[in-house]
């Protein structure tokens, strides 16, 4: 979930919040959704390339990088909170290839995280309100410390040079001393799906922030900042990637 506008629901709120200081090693943002007790059902979100800890119905999960759009069913005023990844972040975090759990949703437990178990039953007891600041404290005490490494910096340049669309995956590949195939396995590495997924990905959320920048321009328009050949282009990849028509997208996150 790159941005505010990467989940959309009938009744759903959204709140981000930039991850507090001691979380900052891993973790760039904390974010919450809440359902109205009217609404539920399936909600959209859409892929962002980022890697996500949840918890949800009472369980801490490790959400993988989405390739196309998923539809989580929540119950009638469902509660979600995250963490978000920082880009490079959770491969050394977690200790597992991302492409194994690319659109998936495992629970932490299983990823050798024996204390995730009580951390969620401990976020779970605590008001609503005051769960997001709950999680954080169980998430610093037992992630908070995590060097940047050389390898998480590369891939932090990768991914805010694509999110820009300031360079191509040729200039990248040179910036990062990498041929054009070891670009490729250290995204999959990294992110979970290849460069050029990767930056299709980007390319659509960027549309939606160009969207929301400038509602009164036409689509063709907003291809063409964000980077699509035309609008047929856009078109296809929103097809693709989201499941609706460009139209609908910047209908649903671009207001």
């Amino acid at each position: 979930m790159g941005d505010p506008f990467s989940l959309a629901g009938a009744g759903t709120a959204y709140q981000e919040h930039l991850a507090p200081a001691p979380l900052r090693g891993h973790f760039g943002q904390l974010w919450q959704s809440q359902l109205a007790a009217d609404a539920g059902g399936h909600i959209t979100v859409l892929p962002d390339g980022c890697v996500d800890i949840l918890w949800r119905d009472g369980t801490l999960l490790v959400v993988g990088p989405d390739r196309v759009a998923a539809h989580p069913a929540l119950a009638p005023g469902a509660q979600v909170l995250g963490a978000r990844f920082r880009p490079g972040q959770a491969l050394a975090a977690l200790g597992l290839p991302l492409a194994d759990i690319v659109g998936q949703a495992v629970p932490l437990v299983e990823l050798k995280a024996g204390w995730a178990v009580q951390a969620a039953g401990s976020i779970g007891d605590t008001a609503p309100a005051e769960r997001l600041q709950r999680m954080a404290q169980c998430l610093q005490q037992h992630m908070g410390a995590a060097p940047i490494d050389a390898q998480a910096q590369r891939a932090n340049v990768l991914f805010q040079q694509l999110a820009s669309g300031q360079a191509s995956l040729d200039a990248l590949a040179a910036r990062l001393n990498l041929s054009p195939r070891s670009l490729r396995r250290f995204s999959q590495a990294q992110f979970g799906y290849g460069a050029k997924t990767l930056e299709r990905i980007l390319r659509l959320q960027r549309f939606l922030r160009h969207g929301r920048a400038a509602p009164l321009h036409s689509l063709a328009m907003l291809a063409a900042d964000a980077g699509y050949a035309d609008q047929s282009h856009l078109s296809r990849e929103a097809r693709e990637l989201a499941g609706m028509t460009a139209a609908e997208l910047r209908l649903e996150w671009g207001q």
